[in-house]
Formats: structure tokens, sequence, C-alpha cells
């Protein structure tokens, strides 16, 4: 469950670039294509972020305001928290944004990190390990003198509806950037936030530049997928319990996986998130996929034996019994870690597995065929 908290997919069509969020008066709007929860305005000695929350609409969830670090602040400044920037030190809670930093090539700016067991990024064990990166201990409750003895400049962690506050971290007086892409409607609409980081951490350059790429790469792929002839059925996910958690209509993977040239059986459900249903109405709505793909957590890679042990209808569904399954294992992938901020990487995956007959393209990155 921390996974899913860590890692909600929140996929859109090509769009041409537009200003979104709440209108600010005077200054320069920077133009996002795709991120509509996120707002910025350059104004002179400052920029102003707004981010719109995601589920109240209409409302803020937090405003920002970055002043360089080597210049006076401003008088007049709106309301909102003041972030210096660059970041130099920050305590990072989510393993996607350690892994989002070491992207843009800022991972020295990490100086904590909490749930470090779920971190699945060599570098940052290395560093707690000599004692350059702090282990601040879990998310939902962490140390906080070990936060304080860091002398952070900022810490990001992610926000969830209801959470009823970050606790003793609002006292410590330390800027709290809430990392709110995940709510973003399409993967290229969350990646895009990369830029708003970018700016924390002073490069925004780079922050452009992969963005750019991300973007080139990720509607390069969604055409080659539109050439071909056959658009096979996809099953996604598996039994959790007693309950099998689909992917909606809405989410991310569900709309990815249309991206890829494939027919998704729950395309017209409208969640964003998942819809909890009986094995029996999976069954009778996509047993007849043609490809099944799932996420699973182990230290190997599944068998159809053991789903079979796991759920003994699985047997009943045609890409079981036609061999035609794939798994993610997350504790041996990157998957949690990268596909946020490289959804062309995934969407990759997804093509290769659906269209086998397309040429030059990548290995697959996160998924495996079952033997």
């Amino acid at each position: 469950m921390r996974y899913i908290q860590l890692i909600i997919f929140a996929v859109s069509l090509f769009s041409c670039g537009r200003q979104t969020g709440f209108h600010q008066e005077g200054g320069d709007t920077v133009v996002f294509q795709y991120a509509q929860r996120l707002t910025v305005v350059r104004h002179d000695g400052y920029t102003l972020a707004t981010l719109e929350n995601p589920w109240h609409e209409g409302k803020v969830l937090h405003q920002y305001i970055l002043v360089p670090a080597d210049q006076e602040l401003p008088s007049g400044l709106p309301h909102g928290t003041i972030i210096r920037t660059p970041l130099k030190r920050s305590v990072v809670f989510t393993t996607v944004h350690c892994a989002l930093l070491q992207m843009m090539h800022q991972e020295s700016s990490i100086a904590g990190v909490a749930d470090l067991k779920y971190i699945k990024i060599p570098y940052i064990h290395e560093q707690v390990a000599k004692g350059r990166i702090m282990d601040c201990g879990d998310g939902m409750s962490p140390v906080i003198e070990k936060i304080i003895d860091q002398h952070p400049d900022a810490i990001l962690l992610s926000p969830f509806e209801n959470s009823g506050g970050y606790g003793k971290l609002e006292d410590i007086n330390i800027p709290i950037v809430e990392c709110a892409e995940y709510m973003e409607p399409t993967p290229l609409a969350r990646a895009e936030w990369m830029r708003f980081y970018g700016m924390l951490y002073g490069c925004e350059k780079t922050a452009d530049s992969l963005f750019a790429v991300v973007d080139s790469s990720y509607h390069a792929l969604q055409q080659l997928a539109s050439t071909a002839k056959q658009k096979p059925t996809c099953l996604l996910d598996k039994v959790t319990g007693s309950v099998w958690y689909v992917p909606g209509g809405k989410s991310t993977i569900g709309q990815m996986i249309q991206d890829a040239g494939a027919t998704y059986p729950w395309a017209d459900d409208d969640h964003s998130g998942s819809v909890s249903l009986p094995f029996e109405t999976v069954l009778d709505k996509a047993g007849d996929s043609d490809v099944w793909l799932f996420r699973f957590s182990s230290d190997h890679l599944i068998s159809y034996q053991e789903l079979l042990s796991e759920h003994v209808g699985y047997k009943q569904l045609k890409p079981f019994y036609e061999k035609r399954a794939y798994g993610c294992n997350v504790e041996l992938s990157r998957f949690y870690e990268e596909a946020p901020f490289r959804p062309d990487w995934l969407l990759g995956d997804f093509i290769k597995i659906m269209h086998p007959e397309i040429p030059n393209l990548p290995d697959l990155r996160y998924y495996q065929k079952l033997k």
C-alpha cells in the first residue's frame, strides 16, 4: 500500500502549450504544455509557484515564493512559503523524487531520506552507509531530531487527501514542498513537474531539456504504435486479497495501454484510480484478453504455477493458458523510481509486448514474459 501511495500514476492527447492553474496578476507566466495543477509566474526578484488542490477544485494546496539565496528578500511579497533557491540540502521522503534528482544530476543535494527500505537506488544506500545521507526513519512518523540535525533547506514529501497535516514537521520551520504531481491526470502532465523541481534546485535548463526528451520520445512511440494493424486486448494487474484492483479508464496506465495501440476493457470507465472488483466480474469482462500484464513484489520472477497457488481461477484466463502473461517485479526493477518521470520508457515496454512485430524497439525494461 505504501508503494501505491508513493506512486499513483495519475495520460493525455497531445496539446499545444498553454497557461494553466490560477491566474496571477502581473509577472511572466511560465507556459506548461500538460501540467494542469501547477502555475508558475516570474516576478521581479522572486518566482511565485501555486499548486492547485487536487481534492478541492478551485482551492490552493500550497503557494511557494522562490527567492534566489544570494539576494535580499523583496518587500511586499505575497502570502506563501518562502524557499531560498537553489536548494543545497533537502530531506526527501519518496524514492521517486530521489530518482528524479539523480536524473537531474542533483543527487548530492539529498541530505536525508525517509522510508529507506523502499528506496531501490544504490547511490542512496551507499551514501547512507557512509554517513553522508541520514536515514530519517519512517515517512509516516520520521525522527524529527535527525531531520533538524541535517539543517535542510526543504523537505520533499507527497501530500494525501485528509492526511490531517504533517504533525511536528510543521513546527520546525523548514519549508515543506508538497509533491502533488502524482495527482495530474496524464503521464506527461506529471512528468512536466520536473521543470518546477528544476527551478527549486537551480537546474532549470537541465530539467527543461530532459522533459523535452521525454515529451518527444513519448509521442514518437505513440505514433509508432498507431501504425500497428492489430489492437490486442490487455488485462492489467491481479487479485489482491479478495478483490482485483483494476486501473480505471482514466488512470495513467489504463490510458497508456491505449497509447500503446491496444484495447483496454475498462477504457470507458471514468475513474482515475483503481476500481475494486470481484474476480468473477474481471473474468467475465476481460477473461479473453490477449495479453496480461501485472506487477508483483518478489526476489524472483513469478511462475505460472505460483500464480495458480495465489488464485486457482487464473487458469480460466486466456492469456494464462495461452502463456501470454508478463510480470513486472517492483523489487528487482526501478519501475516505481523511473516510470513516473520517464513514462516514455514504460510506454516502450507496452508497445514491445503488444506489438512484437514492430522492429527496433528497445529491450523490455520493466516487464518480463513468464517462463
